[in-house]
C-alpha cells in the first residue's frame, strides 16, 4: 500500500475516534438523566493535562482554574486531568464540602501514577486501611513531640548554614535550601547523619519529585517511569534501615533517639497490628518527600518575598533579634522562642498563601451527588485547589499584595486559607513545617540580608514551586546575635 495513502487512513481513522468522542460526551451531557458542570474533557485520553502543565512551567498555574471559572461558573466545573474525569469545586464553599463530605459523598484519591509512587502509605492506600495508619504516623508528627524537637532544627540549621553559606558572597540558594531541609527530614524520620546516604536518596528523590503530576506513561526515558524507579531504589533503602532498626530497644524518653521509623516499628494500629516493613517504608517515602520538598519550595518562596519586601525584612530581622538577644551564647533555641516568632509567622502565612506548595487534591465521588444545581457522577474525581481562594479579591482584598499582617489584622473566611488541606484529612505535618521553616528564617536573617541575581526570574510550578535558575542570591553577612 502506498505510504501517503497509510498516513492519509491513519489521519482519517484519528479524526474519526475524535468525532466519535466528542458525540458520545455531547449525548451523555445533553441526556437528562445527568447534568454535568459547564467546562471541557479537552482532547481524548489527554484531557487538559497538557495545558494545565503548560501554565504551571511558565509560572501561572494559577490561571488555569481562573480562566474556566470565569468562562463556565464561579462555583464548579468539569475537565480532564492525569487520565480522570475531573470536577473541580471551587471557594470557600466548595472547599468546605470536599473537607466535611468525607467517606459521605467523596473519599481521598490520587492518580494511579502517585500510587505507584507512595505504595501502602496513608496517602494511597484504600480508604480505611489509610485512616488507620494516618493515626500512628499522626501521633509522632503532633505538635508536643515538635516543641521537643526544636533544638535538633536548629542545631542542623546552623551546621548547614557554616557549611553551605558562611563566607560566600554568592549563592544558589534552592539547592542549599534542600539540603537543609532533607538533612532535617533524615535526622527526624530516620535519624540518618551519613552525608554520602543522605545525598544519593536526595538525587534519587529530586527524579521521584519530577514525576509527580506526570501523566502516567510508564516507558524509559519519561519522567513517570524515572520517578517509579527512584522510588523503588529509596524504598530498598529504607526497607535495608528499617530491618537493621527492628529489634532495637530505643529509648524514647532520650530526644536523640527519637525518628519516625522507630515510632512506626513500635506502634500498633488501633487494630493492635504493627506496620509491615514496606508499609513503614512507604509511608517514610512520602513523609520524607513531602516534608522536605514542600518546605523546601515554601522556604526558597520566603527568600524571594522578603528580598523584595526590605520593610517585612527588617521588622523579622527585629523580631529574631530581640529573641536571639534573651539567650545565651551558644544557647538553641526552644518552643518558646518559636511561640514569639508571630510576625515572621505572618510572614510565612503570607508566603503559603501566595505561592502554596501543594497547589490542590484530589477526592473521588462515592456516591452520585449534586452540588450548586449540577450532577457529579460517582467514580469521578473531584479536585479542589488553592487558586480559588487564595488570589481572589473575595477573601483577601490586595490579594497580589505581599503583606503579612493580613492575617492579624483581617478575619479570615474559614476554608479560604487551605495551604494544608482541611478536615479531617489536613496534612499531618503542618507542625513539623512551622517549626522547621520559623527555625530556618531565625538563622537566615541573623546571619545575612540578600539581594535576588535574578529580580525577573519566572518561578515554574512542576508540581511545586521551582527555581529553573536555584534563586541565585547576592549574601551580605552581618554579626550573628
Amino acid at each position: 500500500m502506498d505510504v501517503h495513502l497509510t498516513i492519509n487512513l491513519l489521519y482519517i481513522l484519528l479524526g474519526l475516534s475524535a468525532v466519535a468522542y466528542l458525540v458520545i460526551h455531547k449525548f451523555s451531557n445533553s441526556s437528562g438523566r445527568t447534568r454535568l458542570p459547564p467546562g471541557s474533557l479537552g482532547w481524548p485520553i489527554v484531557g487538559e493535562t497538557l495545558e494545565f502543565q503548560r501554565l504551571g512551567q511558565c509560572g501561572k498555574s494559577d490561571e488555569f482554574p481562573v480562566q474556566r471559572m470565569n468562562k463556565y461558573n464561579r462555583e464548579i466545573f468539569k475537565t480532564h486531568l492525569f487520565g480522570e474525569k475531573t470536577i473541580t469545586l471551587c471557594g470557600a464553599t466548595g472547599n468546605k464540602f470536599l473537607f466535611t463530605g468525607e467517606k459521605t459523598y467523596v473519599l481521598t484519591w490520587w492518580p494511579n501514577s502517585l500510587k505507584k509512587l507512595f505504595g501502602d502509605s496513608f496517602f494511597t492506600a484504600p480508604y480505611e486501611e489509610a485512616v488507620r495508619t494516618r493515626k500512628v504516623v499522626s501521633s509522632f508528627l503532633q505538635q508536643e513531640v515538635m516543641n521537643q524537637l526544636v533544638e535538633r532544627f536548629d542545631r542542623t540549621c546552623k551546621n548547614r548554614l557554616q557549611k553551605d553559606w558562611r563566607a560566600r558572597n554568592q549563592v544558589l540558594a534552592f539547592p542549599l535550601i534542600k539540603a537543609y531541609a532533607f538533612s532535617v527530614a533524615c535526622a527526624m524520620f530516620a535519624s540518618m547523619d551519613d552525608p554520602n546516604w543522605q545525598k544519593m536518596i536526595l538525587d534519587e528523590f529530586n527524579i521521584l519529585l519530577k514525576g509527580v503530576f506526570q501523566f502516567p506513561i510508564y516507558f524509559p526515558g519519561t519522567r513517570h517511569y524515572k520517578a517509579v524507579k527512584a522510588a523503588a531504589v529509596i524504598r530498598r533503602e529504607l526497607i535495608k534501615l528499617i530491618q537493621s532498626r527492628r529489634g532495637l530497644q530505643v529509648d524514647l524518653d532520650r530526644r536523640v533517639e527519637r525518628n519516625l521509623i522507630s515510632h512506626l516499628i513500635g506502634t500498633k494500629n488501633e487494630d493492635g497490628e504493627l506496620l509491615s516493613d514496606k508499609e513503614i517504608a512507604d509511608n517514610v517515602i512520602l513523609l520524607m518527600n513531602a516534608g522536605h520538598d514542600t518546605s523546601s519550595s515554601t522556604m526558597m518562596m520566603l527568600m524571594k518575598y522578603l528580598a523584595e519586601s526590605p520593610d517585612c525584612y527588617n521588622r523579622v530581622l527585629e523580631e529574631q533579634r530581640e529573641i536571639a538577644a534573651r539567650k545565651s551564647p551558644g544557647e538553641l533555641l526552644n518552643k518558646d522562642d518559636i511561640s514569639k516568632m508571630k510576625y515572621s509567622w505572618g510572614v510565612i502565612q503570607e508566603v503559603l498563601r501566595m505561592s502554596p506548595p501543594v497547589q490542590g487534591t484530589f477526592r473521588k465521588a462515592k456516591v452520585d451527588f449534586t452540588y450548586s444545581g449540577f450532577s457529579i457522577p460517582k467514580g469521578w474525581a473531584v479536585w479542589w485547589t488553592t487558586s480559588t481562594t487564595h488570589k481572589s479579591e473575595e477573601y483577601f482584598p490586595n490579594a497580589e499584595t505581599f503583606d503579612p499582617l493580613r492575617f492579624a489584622r483581617d478575619n479570615i473566611t474559614p476554608y479560604s486559607f487551605v495551604p494544608f488541606g482541611g478536615g479531617p484529612r489536613m496534612c499531618p505535618g503542618r507542625e513539623f513545617a512551622k517549626v522547621e521553616i520559623l527555625v530556618f528564617l531565625h538563622n537566615l536573617v541573623s546571619m545575612f540580608k540578600w539581594e535576588l541575581v535574578f529580580p525577573d526570574e519566572v518561578i515554574s510550578v512542576d508540581p511545586m514551586p521551582t527555581s529553573s535558575k536555584g534563586l541565585p542570591v547576592y549574601l551580605y553577612s552581618h554579626p550573628y546575635l
